[in-house]
């Protein structure tokens, strides 16, 4: 059974940054292509950044140059570092494999605001 949980969300001032993290089980993450999507209100979630099994990334480009997107293999754990962050930044962001699984954790909110 898969099972995401975002973690590390919370309020940071513009240029801040934050660390988010995504605990999963049922997911074998060395071998999966790992995602972190956004979810503004009223709107579908949207991608973000993404990195292959073969460590291939991806990143919007409204995040490029200032999120990270990593893994611990050991602890099946996907992590997003986000730097020089805006306000538009603020959302919930949550993690999954890419193409998405049905399986959807809770998500993180992150609130940029001064």
């Amino acid at each position: 059974q898969v099972r995401l949980e975002e973690l590390g969300g919370g309020l940071v001032l513009p240029g801040g940054s934050l660390r988010l993290s995504c605990v999963t089980s049922g997911i074998t993450v060395a071998s999966s292509t790992m995602a972190w999507f956004r979810q503004y209100p009223g709107k579908q979630r949207q991608l973000v950044a993404s990195d292959t099994s073969s460590g291939t990334t991806y990143y919007d480009d409204s995040v490029k140059d200032r999120f990270t997107i990593s893994r611990d293999y050991a602890k099946n754990t996907v992590y997003l570092q986000m730097n020089r962050m805006k306000l538009e930044d603020t959302a919930v962001y949550f993690c999954n494999r890419y193409p998405p699984s049905e399986t959807w954790g809770q998500g993180t909110q992150v609130i940029v605001s001064s």
